[in-house]
C-alpha cells in the first residue's frame, strides 16, 4: 500500500489552466473522492496521477516515490474506466487474468489470483461469459477485478458508474467500497455525483476551475461548508441573498446572524431543508406553501416568502405524515437554528 502526494500539480491547455496549483495528502489505504463538475479539472487531476497527462508544474508521488515522468506502464497504478474497456473477445476470467499474463506470471500464480478476485468481486458464475453476456454492472466489476489483479499500490476510478441506470449504480458504489476496504489499496475516485462521493469516500474533495475548494469527511463537508462553492455545490441548501444590516443577516422571525467577514451591503445565507421548521401558528418568518413533493418518507415543501421587498423561493423537508396537514396556499411561518445557518460573502 502507498500514499498518493500532489504538490503544487498544475496543468496548462493553452490558454485554460485546468489545475491550478493542486495540493492533496492521500494516505495511504484511504478513499478520496474527487467531486465537482464538469469542466471543474477533477479528471484532469486523476489522468495526471495515471501518467495519462503530464503536469505542466508540480509533482506527484507514490508511495513517496516521484512519478511525475515515469510512464503509465510503470506507475503502481490500476484504473477504472466509466466505458468498462474489457476485451470483447476475452472470457471475464481471461480479462482479469490479462495484466498478469502481459507480465508473464506463472501460471499457476495466475489461476490463483483470478480465482480469489472473481470471488473477491463476485463474479465466479460468470467467469466464462463473455463481455456481452454479462449485464453492465457485472461488467464493471469485471473491470474492478481486472484492475486489482496486479494488486496495485493506488486504485484510480473515473466516473465508474454513470453509465449504469441508479439501481445498479447504487448497488456497485457499496461493492466497490466493500472491495476496497477489503483490500485495503489507495483508492481515487472521481465523481461529479455528490451523494455518490459521500457514500462512498473517506473524504472527499471539492474541486472548481481547477482548485481544490475544500477537503474533508463527508460529515464535516455536509455540516461544515468551507467556501460558497462547498455550500452550493454539496448538499440540497437553501440561499437567500440578504441585506447586510448593522452587521447582521435577517430573515424576519426565521433567524438573525452575524454577517461573514467581507460583507457589505449584502450577503448569502445557506441553510439544508431539513432544518426549517415549518408552523401553522404563526411563530416566525411568514412564507406560502406553493408546492408539495411526495419524496417517500419526506415531502418537501416549496415555500414563497419575502425578502428586502422581492419574492424569494426556497425549501422545507419534513416527514410526510406531517406534511399531510398542509395543502398549497396554506400560510404558515418558518424558523431556522441560527447554527444552521451558514453565511458567505458574495462572490
Amino acid at each position: 500500500m502507498s500514499g498518493v502526494d500532489l504538490i503544487g500539480v498544475t496543468k496548462v491547455f493553452g490558454h485554460v489552466r485546468a489545475l491550478d496549483d493542486v495540493n492533496l495528502q492521500i494516505t495511504s489505504g484511504e478513499m478520496v473522492a474527487l467531486l465537482g463538475p464538469s469542466g471543474c479539472g477533477k479528471t484532469t487531476l486523476l489522468r495526471s496521477v495515471a501518467g495519462l497527462e503530464r503536469p505542466t508544474a508540480g509533482r506527484i508521488l507514490i508511495g513517496g516515490r516521484d512519478v511525475t515522468s515515469v510512464p503509465t506502464r510503470d506507475r503502481p497504478i490500476g484504473m477504472v474506466f466509466q466505458s468498462y474497456a474489457l476485451f470483447p473477445n476475452l472470457t471475464v476470467r481471461q480479462n482479469i487474468a490479462f495484466p498478469l499474463e502481459v507480465r508473464h506470471r506463472p501460471a499457476a500464480e495466475v489461476k490463483a489470483r483470478v480465482d480469489e478476485l472473481l470471488e473477491l468481486v463476485r463474479l465466479v458464475p460468470q467467469a466464462d461469459r463473455y463481455p456481452n453476456q454479462v449485464s453492465g454492472g457485472q461488467a464493471q466489476r469485471c473491470a474492478l477485478g481486472r484492475a486489482l489483479a496486479p494488486s496495485p499500490a493506488v486504485l484510480l476510478l473515473d466516473e465508474p458508474l454513470s453509465a449504469l441506470d441508479a439501481l445498479v449504480r447504487t448497488r456497485l458504489r457499496d461493492e466497490i467500497r466493500r472491495v476496497q476496504q477489503l483490500v485495503k489499496t489507495t483508492a481515487i475516485y472521481v465523481t461529479h455525483d455528490q451523494s455518490e462521493a459521500m457514500a462512498i469516500a473517506d473524504r472527499v474533495a471539492v474541486m472548481n476551475h481547477g482548485k481544490i475548494e475544500q477537503v474533508a469527511r463527508p460529515p464535516e463537508l455536509y455540516e461544515s461548508p468551507a467556501t460558497h462553492f462547498s455550500a452550493t455545490f454539496v448538499g440540497s441548501r437553501n440561499a437567500l441573498e440578504l441585506p447586510v444590516v448593522s452587521g447582521r443577516l435577517v430573515l424576519g422571525g426565521a433567524f438573525d446572524v452575524p454577517a461573514p467577514a467581507g460583507a457589505t451591503d449584502r450577503a448569502v445565507a445557506f441553510f439544508r431543508p431539513e432544518d426549517v421548521e415549518v408552523t401553522a401558528n404563526g411563530q416566525g418568518h411568514p412564507a406560502t406553501l406553493e408546492v408539495k413533493i411526495f419524496l417517500g418518507s419526506t415531502t418537501r415543501l416549496h415555500l414563497l416568502t419575502e425578502v428586502d421587498g422581492r419574492q424569494a423561493r426556497f425549501y422545507a423537508d419534513m416527514p410526510s405524515r406531517q406534511a399531510l396537514a398542509y395543502e398549497p396556499g396554506a400560510k404558515l411561518a418558518v424558523r431556522i437554528d441560527p447554527a444552521d445557518v451558514k453565511t458567505f460573502a458574495l462572490e
